[in-house]
């Protein structure tokens, strides 16, 4: 299918900035949800990328999942004119916020040192007094249990 190039232009500079692309299952969508490119020519430029393994594809539920591959970001940023220092959202660290001085991360291994602030939880396991004397627990009543007495 012949794309023109400025469409391509539009498709390949979304799926390099985002690293990823979404497009419905619609081949007579009049534009694309993201883009103000028919759907048609965003499903067949990617499927072109797919080909030549620079895109991986994951179709779900009447929808195309495209996900930038390492190979398919070198091929963009050089089709793009792209310095190196530029990456795709999906390539980039996220930042984590400063915790604060002193504290330590709870993950497995760190040292928790034991708790003494138990407040009224073992005021419940005191058995000061037991079950009255009179007091008869009878099983099995019922359904085939033994009666009488």
């Amino acid at each position: 299918m012949i794309i023109p190039k400025d469409n391509r232009r539009t498709i390949y500079e979304n799926l390099f900035k985002e690293g990823v692309m979404v497009a419905k299952k619609d081949f007579n969508a009049p534009k694309h949800e993201e883009l103000e490119v028919p759907n048609l020519q965003v499903i067949k430029a990617l499927q072109s990328l797919t080909s030549k393994g620079l895109v991986k594809t994951q179709f779900s539920w009447q929808y195309y999942y495209y996900t930038l591959t390492p190979e398919g970001v070198e091929y963009l940023r050089e089709w793009l004119h792209l310095p190196n220092e530029i990456v795709p959202a999906t390539h980039k660290k996220a930042a984590r916020p400063p915790r604060p001085a002193g504290v330590r991360q709870g993950g497995e291994g760190a040292y928790r040192p034991p708790r003494t602030d138990r407040g009224d939880r073992g005021e419940y396991r005191k058995k000061d007094e037991g079950a009255p004397s009179e007091f008869r627990p009878q099983f099995g009543v019922g359904r085939g249990g033994p009666r009488g007495e």
